[in-house]
């Protein structure tokens, strides 16, 4: 059983290499939709302010429009006063006249705090605009050098891909298949050693009968806490491998 495990250890090896491109390709895809991200909102701020400011400006012209209409009301009032000669409606006309210049003065106020308020929010909009572009030019070779190690990545990992599927075509079909579905739930190393009767993937103590059917490695034995794979680093039928004991392979270079 050995021998069918030897080949899914190298495939492991592969494996856990391929894992962990995938991992950085992840965090650096993270990367570049954070860069994103950011230049969406500052996208985002930039046209909300600009809807902002337009719908300030339609109120300012409104009111604008208002003051002009409430001055030609004043002139045509005083043009009118002056010929009226009856008290009465002269202190009406008068009466009226001073609502509108009350309205001409509370709007005049309101049109130059949106005039202040405008003018604010333009300051706000140019620095927006500034942050955009900053934004842009900075994270272009940020971008640039991202995109280079995802391309970079993808070539390794279709290297080791192309390994592995050669290495695949002569395993052990049974094995393999208990191997990758173990692999699919863990996303880590699935065959483990065991190492001082412990299970070198959870750390956790076996027993002494689990300890003589890994040595044995007349079949697979699992670990009973975390299901993965055991096998017997010093077996002989792993020697010249990378993951013989350092002992053994002391031990074969002595030898040889």
């Amino acid at each position: 059983m050995l021998q069918a495990l030897k080949r899914i250890l190298e495939l492991q090896d592969l494996d856990i290499k391929m894992l962990r491109l995938m991992r950085v390709k992840k965090e650096r895809l993270s990367e570049l939709e954070h860069i994103a991200a950011l230049r969406r909102d500052l996208t985002k701020q930039k046209q909300e302010k600009e809807v902002e400011i337009g719908e300030l400006g339609k109120t300012i012209t409104s009111q604008e429009n208002a003051i002009s209409e409430i001055k030609e009301k004043l002139k045509k009032l005083e043009a009118k006063q002056s010929a009226i000669k009856k008290v009465e409606e002269f202190n009406a006309l008068t009466q009226e006249m001073s609502t509108l210049e009350r309205q001409r003065v509370n709007t005049e106020r309101q049109t130059s705090d949106l005039i202040d308020k405008k003018n604010e929010e333009e300051e706000i909009l140019e620095k927006i605009k500034q942050s955009l572009i900053s934004s842009e030019d900075s994270s272009k070779a940020l971008e640039a050098e991202i995109l280079n190690n995802i391309t970079l990545i993808n070539v390794e990992g279709n290297e080791l891909k192309g390994k592995r599927d050669i290495l695949a075509k002569d395993a052990d079909m049974d094995v393999l298949k208990i191997y990758e579905k173990l692999l699919r739930n863990k996303k880590d190393n699935v065959i483990v050693p065991m190492e001082n009767r412990t299970c070198s993937g959870c750390h956790i103590a076996l027993t002494a009968q689990h300890e003589n059917a890994v040595r044995k490695g007349e079949r697979l034995i699992f670990c009973e806490h975390c299901s993965r794979i055991l096998f017997w680093q010093e077996s002989e039928d792993l020697e010249g491998t990378a993951i013989a004991t350092k002992r053994r392979r002391r031990r074969k270079t002595l030898k040889s």
